[in-house]
Order: C-alpha cells, then sequence, then structure tokens
C-alpha cells in the first residue's frame, strides 16, 4: 500500500512575512492520518483551524490566502509547494500572526525543516485525485491572454510559459517542464526565489505589501537588470518559481494531483480557478489509491531523500 506520510518530530522556524513585515514564529507538528494540512493561528484569543481546500482560498493578490470566518493565513504557497514536492500529507502548522514567513523567498527553508524533522509513513492509504480528462481556464485576449491547464497523466509533471518583456528576464530561460518522478524538488525547483520589480515596490508599500521584502527574500530588479549581488540561482529561476508556486497552489486541492499542469503566464488566481472548475467537473476526476505501491507512478513510493 502506498501510504500517507507526516513528520517524525516537530520542527520551528522565525521569520518575517513578505507582505506584513511582521515577525512570526512558525512550528511544524506531526499530524494523524487524513488530517490533511491545517494552519492554526495560534496567536488569537480562541485558536482557529483552517483547513486546507481549494474553497478555503478567499485571496490571491500577490500570494494564496486561506480564510476561515475572520480569521486567515496569507502566502502559504511555499510550505504547501515544499509539502507537496516531498510527499507529505498530514501536517499542522501553527503560526503567532496571519503571515507565513517568507525565509529566503524560495521552498528551500521548508524544505529544510522538513527533512530535519524527518517524513515517515503512516498506517493508512495515500489518495490522490486522478485526472480523467482536459480541464482549462483562460483569462483576456492578444497580449493579455493567460491560461492554465490538467490533462491525464500517470505521475505528476508540470510546464510553464512566462513572459514579462524586461531584459532580466528576457535573458534566462522563459519555459520549464518538471516531472515529480524523474526530477528532484528539493534540488531542481525549491531554490528558486520570489522576484520583483523596484517600480513595482512603492506602489506596493502605499497599499501594505512587501513591507518585509528585501535583497535577502527575493530576486529585486530595476528597469534593466538584477540588483542582488549574488545573481541567480538557477539559469532559468524566474520561470522555475512560477513552478513552484503553482505546486503550492495546486496542493490547496487537499490531495496530490496524478496529471499534467501546463500554463501560460498564470498566476495564483487562475490556478485557483483552475481547481475550482476541475472540483465542478465531477466527471473530470477520480480519487484513487495504490494496494500495490508498484502500480505507483515511479517516484512516488519513496519518501523525499536528504540534500
Amino acid at each position: 500500500m502506498l501510504q500517507q506520510r507526516t513528520l517524525k518530530s516537530l520542527t520551528r522556524a522565525v521569520g518575517v512575512g513578505l507582505h506584513s513585515g511582521q515577525r512570526v514564529e512558525l512550528t511544524l507538528r506531526p499530524a494523524a492520518p487524513d488530517t490533511g494540512i491545517v494552519f492554526r493561528r495560534i496567536d488569537l484569543p480562541e485558536p482557529v483551524d483552517i483547513v486546507v481546500s481549494a474553497e478555503a482560498v478567499t485571496d490571491t493578490r500577490l500570494a494564496s490566502t486561506l480564510s476561515k470566518g475572520g480569521a486567515k493565513v496569507l502566502t502559504v504557497e511555499h510550505l504547501m509547494s515544499a509539502c507537496a514536492g516531498l510527499g507529505v500529507d498530514n501536517l499542522m502548522v501553527d503560526i503567532t500572526a496571519e503571515e507565513i514567513p517568507i525565509l529566503d523567498g524560495s521552498a528551500a527553508s521548508f524544505v529544510f525543516l522538513l527533512q530535519s524533522a524527518g517524513i515517515v509513513t503512516q498506517n493508512a492509504p495515500r489518495r490522490f485525485i486522478r485526472i480523467l480528462r482536459p480541464v482549462e481556464v483562460r483569462e483576456g485576449t492578444g497580449a493579455n491572454e493567460k491560461w492554465a491547464r490538467l490533462e491525464p497523466f500517470h505521475g505528476y509533471k508540470l510546464r510553464f510559459e512566462i513572459e514579462f518583456h524586461h531584459p532580466a528576464v528576457d535573458s534566462t530561460g522563459q519555459c520549464v517542464e518538471f516531472d515529480l518522478s524523474t526530477g528532484s524538488y528539493s534540488r531542481d525547483i525549491a531554490r528558486a526565489r520570489t522576484f520583483g520589480f523596484t517600480k513595482d515596490v512603492e506602489m506596493m508599500r502605499a497599499n501594505g505589501l512587501a513591507l518585509g521584502g528585501g535583497l535577502d527574500n527575493a530576486i529585486v530588479m530595476d528597469d534593466y537588470k538584477v540588483l542582488n549581488a549574488d545573481g541567480l540561482r538557477y539559469d532559468d529561476e524566474f520561470v522555475k518559481h512560477k513552478i513552484l508556486d503553482a505546486m503550492g497552489d495546486l496542493y490547496l486541492v487537499g490531495k496530490p494531483l496524478l496529471g499534467s499542469y501546463s500554463a501560460f503566464r498564470s498566476g495564483h488566481a487562475l490556478n485557483n480557478t483552475l481547481l475550482r472548475a476541475l472540483l465542478a467537473q465531477k466527471d473530470a476526476w477520480e480519487v484513487v489509491t495504490f494496494e500495490d505501491h508498484l502500480l505507483a507512478p515511479r517516484g512516488f513510493a519513496q519518501t523525499a531523500a536528504a540534500w
């Protein structure tokens, strides 16, 4: 049987929120089978548990935000991406503020936290959402066109293409395909950082956003070049970060996907629209388990190796 996974022990980190600039303490705890991933706001007078689901996403401006009643948790996508990449099904995430810490702007720190805690199997079958037929969503036309699509595939792969018309971005790879069964998430994707432009920072800060952002947790560009002294971590770091974000956004469906995702200029909003379109079409998907782990797609039967 292909089993669910959780952490062996708890692990902690302290950082600041990218948009709020608030200090936040993060504690990752093991969780029982079929718990899913649950964010717990322990700073509120009465702690609130927010269970990950596509329907719990209430804001997708610059990040993915989950809400329950008046409680919310912002910028969950990098931690969710690490959980998807390492195959973590059940996890309690305690936070002392409303935003997940940005740490270094990638998923690498979350990968380190999860692996340092240890990932263990549980006595319950791992449930996947298997795509049975294509589902696609589109927005805009011409130069503003963007789209995202899910199609049947025995495994999980993602293909993303970007188009920014910026010298620093245009000189790097514009399209990447990542197959979870043949690639290494921690090596190939996890270290790609979020990025932004100096011309947008003042506008965002005037709107109470990007208050915790800087050169130590993002790739920052002026009109011509990357301003970070150490340059890029990958030749195609920009598009790889979009793959990283997409993996986190799609894992908000609550179960790992078996299928192929492809997108052009998509973002948090369109990724969530795609999930909602999928769930609304009951004939487009089914929930499956693998009693014989040898029948599962290659790469899904192993827990992620330490890097």
